[in-house]
């Protein structure tokens, strides 16, 4: 089934223990598309300025990623951001953020996109995230992201888009802040409770649970993987994989949204193996399932 994309797109640099990458390609629309499309075509929504000096349709060239969502802002400046990861990796530092085009009015989706049956909100304001699910006509299944910059300043506007979405997708720390719990199964009952019917809270390294409004849990861990150079967009090719599986399957049950999350997990395995999207973009479909059946195989008991 169709699969729709909103987020941004940015110039990133990023400093880790393993060297710098100065203004990369980065931002939540494009990690999530160039994961999702191993799986699904991907219609794209996003916005840049003039400044911006990658060209996307050679970014996506060879990849089903439809571009027509694409808008460019002559008198705009793209979305730039700067952080820097500690020596294990498992901090982040934002060093400075430029929102740009992000603070102004988010694209219009084409008429040929609103027939779109999967969606997923990348992470933005909630309330651009609400203003473009409107523009979708009878979408079947909607996951969004979130940040704690919207979970602590704009707290009224995403509770209101989580009583519009299917799915939320989260990392642990903000699972915590929004649930305002300590203990992920709780948080993850909490937050059920407002609204979405499933919750799938990212923990990194340590990997991910998936909870549904019937009780069902999932826990799976990470993909073992000895070569780990940058986190950026880990989350996004997650959601990619996740919901590229899911657009693919057509179908929502608590055992396709499983394989889905082992999906995601196994293509964030890929994208950390090196800076912005070096570590993707050659990845084909056979790798992603010889990875997958070695999950699996790691996992069973």
């Amino acid at each position: 089934m169709s699969l729709l994309v909103t987020g941004s797109i940015g110039i990133d640099t990023v400093k880790t223990p393993y060297g710098v990458s100065t203004d990369c390609l980065g931002g939540s629309a494009v990690y999530f598309s160039m994961a999702a499309s191993l799986f699904s075509p991907v219609r794209f929504i996003g916005v840049i300025g003039s400044d911006c000096p990658f060209d996307l349709a050679e970014v996506f060239a060879g990849k089903d990623v439809d571009l027509t969502g694409l808008e460019v802002r002559p008198a705009s400046k793209t979305f730039r951001w700067s952080g820097t990861y500690s020596d294990n990796l498992k901090e982040r530092t934002t060093d400075y953020v430029e929102l740009n085009v992000l603070a102004e009015a988010p694209p219009k989706i084409p008429e040929a996109f609103k027939d779109s049956k999967f969606l997923f909100l990348a992470n933005t304001a909630p309330s651009l995230q609400h203003e473009l699910l409107e523009q979708v006509d009878e979408p079947v299944f909607v996951a969004a992201d979130t940040m704690n910059l919207w979970i602590a300043e704009h707290r009224d506007d995403l509770e209101a888009l989580l009583k519009k979405i299917n799915c939320l997708v989260i990392n642990e720390d903000e699972a915590r802040m929004l649930a305002d719990d300590h203990n992920l199964a709780r948080a993850a009952k909490k937050m059920l409770y407002m609204g979405p019917s499933v919750v799938v809270i990212k923990k990194g390294a340590s990997g991910s649970m998936m909870c549904n409004t019937d009780g069902d849990m999932f826990i799976l861990p990470a993909f073992p993987t000895a070569d780990v150079k940058d986190p950026t967009g880990a989350g996004d090719c997650f959601a990619g994989g996740f919901m590229g599986y899911l657009a693919k399957s057509g179908n929502t049950d608590f055992e396709t949204l499983k394989t889905a999350v082992a999906y995601g997990t196994v293509v964030s395995s890929f994208s950390i193996g090196d800076f912005s999207l070096s570590g993707l973009t050659l990845t084909k479909r056979s790798s992603v399932n010889k990875r997958f059946q070695m999950l699996r195989n790691m996992t069973r008991f």
